[in-house]
């Protein structure tokens, strides 16, 4: 039964009414146009300068129910193809002067660590290092609470799972900082001469007395001793205060925190947040 109060032509009285607009049983291109029309704004600032000129899925096609399944372009006869190799758009080649001779030197790190009393963590340091873990993560608004079974589980060093290092005074042998990072490699397929990428990712990192940049530093050339691939960041809690002065390139993706059965009323911003999720 309708609405009385509706009156003819409403929402609710003609289920083809879309949005203000009339749209016509049977009228494909009225529905086509509509439905491009929503492509197209939510389209709007998802754009890939480089992928949009190649033959795969893109934003815009998003819900086109039209489309033909198979090959995008048909197949090229195997002589009309380039011989020679293709160059990357401009914005992918990190210059034509950047030799590999040159990156080795631009990104090359000491041979040891230069901060005194900087050594691997032990069991004993779980107390400390706990100390300095709940005084650091309390600034922030999203963090773990660790006591000193979580420390001792999650960050006391175990081969090929977690490294973490910590700074004893020389004068009073007080833990005054803490560093860590956790091993998470990749296949390499296709490859004869290697099988494996190690990576290293920055874990929770905690600078009272000395500089963070240094910290890290320290950290970046004892992954390296480690034969460490690549060494990976996330800009969240300080950590932004060092990427780009020890060469952190920035990444093309973006990693998104959801909080189960909890409800944050604005998103945060990356140096408000204290978790690092393995």
């Amino acid at each position: 039964m309708g609405d009385s109060s509706s009156p003819p032509g409403s929402p609710k009285e003609n289920p083809d009414h879309v949005d203000g607009e009339l749209v016509t049983k049977g009228d494909d291109s009225s529905v086509e146009a509509i439905a491009q029309r929503f492509q197209d704004s939510i389209s709007l600032g998802k754009r890939h300068k480089f992928w949009e000129t190649q033959p795969v899925g893109q934003f815009k096609d998003v819900g086109v129910t039209n489309l033909p399944e198979g090959p995008i372009e048909p197949p090229t006869p195997l002589s009309e193809v380039k011989q020679e190799p293709y160059n990357l758009p401009n914005a992918y080649e990190l210059g034509a002067r950047m030799t590999m001779s040159r990156t080795i030197k631009l990104y090359k790190l000491p041979d040891s660590t230069v901060t005194p009393g900087f050594r691997k963590m032990e069991l004993r340091d779980v107390p400390a290092v706990t100390r300095l873990l709940r005084n650091y993560l309390s600034q922030f608004t999203v963090a773990p609470d660790f006591d000193e079974n979580d420390v001792e589980h999650w960050l006391l060093p175990n081969e090929n799972v977690v490294d973490s290092y910590v700074v004893e005074s020389p004068e009073n042998h007080k833990i005054t900082d803490f560093c860590s990072f956790y091993t998470l490699p990749s296949s390499i397929l296709g490859n004869q001469t290697y099988s494996t990428l190690k990576a290293a990712y920055s874990y929770y990192n905690v600078s009272t007395k000395t500089p963070l940049l240094q910290l890290m530093n320290d950290v970046l050339v004892v992954a390296k001793q480690k034969d460490f691939d690549v060494f990976n960041a996330l800009d969240v809690m300080q950590n932004e205060s060092f990427l780009k002065e020890l060469k952190f390139g920035p990444g093309d993706g973006q990693l998104h925190y959801y909080l189960y059965n909890y409800r944050i009323r604005n998103a945060l911003k990356p140096t408000e947040l204290g978790l690092v999720l393995l």
